[in-house]
């Protein structure tokens, strides 16, 4: 990985985001771009690790944060493939889950500002939330790692507002579960995947029943 020209490159691409085009104000700023806070809060990363990957004091991003930084930063799909190249991977092709929110989705994603609205990949891992639906469904830009999966927060971990009766939620389980199966079938070689299934076995007896 060239940690100095991957955080040069995401400097340079942050100071080109105009705060409007990601829904943030524009009040009281003296550059045009974002701040380093406003990019970690989109990426779902924090400030720190952030700022080391700027200043090329961090390595080894995951492709998952690489994949974050891309959506954040509003890159092109040649772009996106340079920053993978950057941290040292490579970018993800046909035979893994993508996570890429693509300018069609994100145009729509724009025009629903004001409607609570999130996005979800194959795995049913938590892409992005806007404003209105954390207002509705509770903060999602602190969740990290596994907590982002629907499968595991409806089987396993703290669920959402939402409430079920019995009858509703073992519904919901079963299709969450049914439609991973799916996932999985589609995409045999994403390791990532893999590793989800793995540790819902592992923590859930519900997940290994349905």
């Amino acid at each position: 990985m060239d940690s100095w020209e991957f955080g040069r490159t995401v400097r340079r691409w942050r100071d080109r985001v105009t705060p409007t085009a990601v829904g943030l104000p524009v009040g009281g700023r003296r550059a045009a771009g974002l701040r380093r806070e406003e990019l970690a809060a989109l990426a779902g990363i924090s400030v720190n690790y952030l700022t080391r990957l700027e200043q090329g004091q961090a390595t080894s991003p995951s492709a998952q944060v690489v994949e974050a930084l891309t959506r954040a930063l509003r890159v092109s799909d040649a772009e996106r493939d340079l920053l993978f190249r950057l941290a040292g991977h490579a970018a993800p092709g046909l035979d893994v889950v993508s996570s890429r929110i693509t300018p069609s989705v994100q145009r729509l994603l724009d025009r629903l500002a004001n409607t609570p609205v999130a996005v979800y990949d194959a795995t049913w891992t938590l892409l992005t939330a806007n404003a209105p639906y954390d207002a509705l469904m509770g903060q999602t830009t602190s969740w990290r790692g596994i907590e982002r999966n629907s499968v595991w927060r409806n089987l396993i971990g703290p669920g959402n507002r939402v409430v079920h009766t019995p009858e509703e939620k073992a519904e919901l389980e079963a299709r969450l579960v049914a439609d991973l199966r799916l996932t999985a079938a589609r995409y045999p070689a994403d390791q990532r995947l893999k590793r989800l299934t793995r540790d819902l076995a592992t923590r859930s007896a519900c997940f290994v029943e349905l």
